[in-house]
């Protein structure tokens, strides 16, 4: 049995009155990629910023339940948020490099923790930069701005920076949905290997991606969680009627 990385149990959010996620429980094994499908404003991704806590970044959120990262409540008041999110990072659906080197980039996390010695950086600069399928292509260019870089390897230098400061799991909010179908393959080829050293959980709008990358996936309908099951059950078995009609296209 797969040794459970996140939890929420019963997890509701809240953006001042307004409710944004009911009641939802859902379990994250370790070294799996788990997808989040759903129609736009459903509440995949306000669910997903709930395992960084990026959701405190909006004024007047509230959270009840459990969201648990190896069985400690991460709400708890003793947590240390900036820890939490070297653990736990996240990759965002729009690429955001900062506008300095591709070296500077995927030091920028190892530095902010204390990381200095130039030999140290660029082993891991050279790790993470393998790790993200990206090192052949780049090598030869580090110290070039990183908004040179195509839009596909730009995503790919984030992931990278996620990388850098070796988090256990790794969230992604659409990682691909401005890429072409190159880059967007290449992607999914990169979180196929990732999953043999990271957990990760996916927001995705793409039906064959979800059934493509990951082991389980999980329907958001109007801020709840309709149904979760493995993936190659989700798409050929749903015990929902609704999940049903979504994944075959009726609606959505």
């Amino acid at each position: 049995m797969n040794t459970l990385v996140l939890q929420t149990q019963k997890v509701s959010l809240f953006y001042g009155e307004r409710q944004a996620l009911f009641d939802i429980s859902l379990d994250v094994p370790k070294h799996s990629v788990v997808a989040l499908i759903g129609p736009s404003g459903c509440g995949k991704t306000s669910y997903l910023r709930l395992f960084n806590r990026m959701n405190d970044l909006i004024s007047n959120t509230s959270v009840t339940g459990g969201v648990y990262f190896h069985d400690q409540n991460i709400y708890a008041k003793s947590v240390d948020v900036v820890k939490l999110r070297r653990k736990i990072g996240m990759v965002f659906q729009k690429t955001n490099p900062f506008p300095k080197s591709m070296f500077d980039n995927v030091a920028y996390g190892p530095r902010a923790h204390g990381v200095f010695y130039k030999n140290k950086l660029q082993e891991i600069v050279e790790r993470s930069l393998k790790q993200a399928a990206l090192w052949d292509e780049v090598k030869d260019h580090l110290y070039e701005s990183a908004l040179t870089l195509s839009g596909g390897q730009q995503q790919r230098l984030c992931i990278a920076r996620t990388l850098a400061v070796e988090p256990e799991v790794i969230l992604m909010d659409e990682p691909a949905s401005a890429l072409d179908p190159i880059s967007t393959q290449k992607i999914e080829e990169l979180i196929l290997q990732l999953k043999q050293k990271y957990t990760i959980v996916i927001v995705t709008h793409n039906l064959q991606q979800a059934a493509r990358i990951s082991d389980y996936t999980a329907f958001f309908y109007l801020g709840e969680m309709i149904e979760c099951e493995k993936t190659e059950v989700m798409f050929t078995n749903p015990k929902m009627k609704r999940t049903q009609d979504y994944v075959t296209g009726r609606f959505g």
